[in-house]
């Protein structure tokens, strides 16, 4: 299989799965289910739950192992696009191409939407948790990136930054490779867990890096990118004085160091036995992906 073939392979095992949950969710009142089903059916790449699944395969850990890890990265990711484009964030009115959820259904009805996929997360992982101590250590490891010492941490640092009008690189570091980096660690590192450790820090640090690099492009496809490609807003970053790469280094020099990670990527998998061409693939769409 070519690349896309390969990603569609992931991507249809991921989407039974999602598919499934969303037709047994069933709230009262039905605008909690509605709203939470609008963002989680609106497409997107699903790259976590596919970097999840490439790697379980690689390691040989089997599919259905990983799924509900899968699953609920998804819909933790999703509730943090809820709130991330909600007015006293990001105040975004478009995601992938679609009104934003607030804009449908109210910031109110927003906000419950994203914590009720957050709470359903945590629920389906400690189901998990029920198989044993392996399942316990990696169901934590998720949860550790999706909060106050990973994503939500990265995401309040970006507030406070923006408040404060701080420029200043330690900061940006601590924003990347918390609010974006962390869930994309986690869905490489989870299957390491499940698997007793096997490459975990090296697949950790390829997460790290991976999510590093996938915010660089979003930075520099706020400045050069077009809203029909990217389904967003453009320009808001610089219009809202938010501290990203771009805005700190420039766009010439953002490429540059997005150069720079892409062939540390390539380095640590290089560095893993067993078939990484796919995971390579990725970091290379990645790189230059326009979307």
């Amino acid at each position: 299989m070519n690349f896309q073939e390969k990603y569609d392979s992931y991507l249809n095992i991921f989407n039974a799965r999602l598919e499934s949950f969303c037709r047994s969710l069933e709230c009262k009142p039905e605008i909690l289910s509605e709203s939470m089903k609008y963002s989680l059916q609106s497409g997107g790449k699903r790259i976590r739950p596919v970097l999840m699944l490439a790697v379980a395969e690689l390691l040989g850990v089997d599919a259905e192992v990983v799924l509900d890890y899968a699953l609920s990265l998804e819909l933790i990711h999703t509730y943090s696009l809820i709130h991330d484009d909600l007015p006293e964030m990001d105040n975004d009115d478009y995601r992938r191409g679609k009104l934003t959820n607030h804009k449908v259904f109210g910031a109110g009805n927003a906000v419950l939407a994203g914590d009720a996929l957050l709470n359903t997360a945590y629920s389906i992982l400690f189901d998990c948790c029920k198989k044993g101590r392996e399942y316990v250590d990696a169901a934590g490891f998720i949860c550790d990136g999706a909060g106050v010492n990973g994503m939500i941490a990265g995401q309040s640092a970006d507030l406070y930054c923006e408040a404060n009008k701080i420029n200043d690189e330690k900061w940006l570091q601590y924003i990347v490779k918390n609010k974006t980096a962390k869930l994309i660690t986690a869905a490489v590192a989870a299957p390491c867990v499940l698997k007793g450790g096997k490459y975990f820090l090296e697949f950790k640090q390829f997460g790290e890096d991976l999510g590093i690099l996938f915010q660089l492009v979003d930075d520099i496809l706020d400045e050069k990118g077009s809203f029909d490609k990217l389904g967003k807003t453009i320009g808001k970053d610089k219009e809202e004085n938010k501290l990203t790469y771009v805005s700190f280094y420039g766009i010439d020099e953002s490429c540059v160091i997005a150069d720079v990670i892409y062939d540390r990527c390539i380095k640590l998998l290089d560095g893993i036995e067993g078939d990484t061409e796919f995971l390579k693939q990725i970091a290379a769409f990645v790189r230059h992906r326009e979307v």
